[in-house]
């Protein structure tokens, strides 16, 4: 009796570690970093100020011209204004733009 006991209780130890090790790889490989992203792209809405230059989820390129608690308006090529909701920013092209290359320097 007492070894079947034993043997259950190993057999269900044995099919736990696993899952938990899954769990965790999990974790850290899945969840955690979209929880970073999302805190990311949350910073960048809150740092958007009038004049930055974004792109939005759509692709479209502009500068922004207005903001509000929720939306901002961007001027793209030719005039032309768009209203847009601040979670549609993918990216701060003021801030992305790669440093120009010295090529004085040989």
């Amino acid at each position: 009796m007492t070894s079947l006991v034993i043997l259950q209780s190993t057999n269900m130890l044995g099919t736990l570690v696993p899952m938990v090790l899954i769990m965790i790889v999990f974790y850290f490989f899945m969840i955690r970093p979209q929880v970073k992203k999302a805190k990311d792209h949350k910073k960048l809405i809150e740092d958007l100020k009038k004049g930055d230059k974004i792109v939005t989820t759509a692709g479209i390129h502009g500068r922004i011209v207005d903001l509000n608690e929720t939306t901002f308006l961007i001027e793209v090529e030719g005039g032309t204004k768009i209203r847009f909701d601040k979670t549609a920013v993918s990216l701060d092209a003021t801030k992305a733009v790669a440093p120009k290359i010295d090529t004085t320097k040989a």
